[in-house]
């Protein structure tokens, strides 16, 4: 079993931005994939970005259209340890962001394992 736990999230400015951690538990998640979505008030958890480890310490990253450029995803294994740095933040980025491992990929059926969620809120 895998335990997730993001921190990282808060209120901020539009333009601002914030960095959101994604520490496991229970067991080495460096072949894993991690993805992070997001889920809206009203809206349907969608896709943010993930990191798909490829063989040896190659790693693929993927971006929604609607963050590519302003999001990175990014892990640090020795620690067990993912991030993702959300930069030029805009208010449609409000949401609760989750993490996630599991296999790949874009749909949330690929992923066994959810951390709780961390708010971010990003005013105008």
């Amino acid at each position: 079993q895998v335990q997730l736990v993001e921190s990282g999230g808060g209120l901020v400015q539009a333009g601002g931005s914030l960095r959101l951690s994604c520490a496991a538990s229970g067991r080495t998640i460096s072949t894993y994939a991690m993805g992070w979505f997001r889920q809206a008030p009203g809206k349907e958890r969608e896709f943010v970005a993930a990191t798909t480890w490829s063989g040896g310490r190659t790693y693929f990253a993927d971006y929604a259209e609607s963050v590519r450029g302003r999001f990175t995803i990014s892990r640090d294994n020795a620690k067990n340890t993912g991030y993702l740095q959300m930069n030029s933040l805009k208010p449609e980025d409000t949401a609760v962001y989750y993490c996630a491992a599991g296999e790949a990929g874009r749909s949330k059926s690929t992923y066994n394992y959810w951390g709780q969620g961390t708010q971010v809120t990003v005013s105008s």
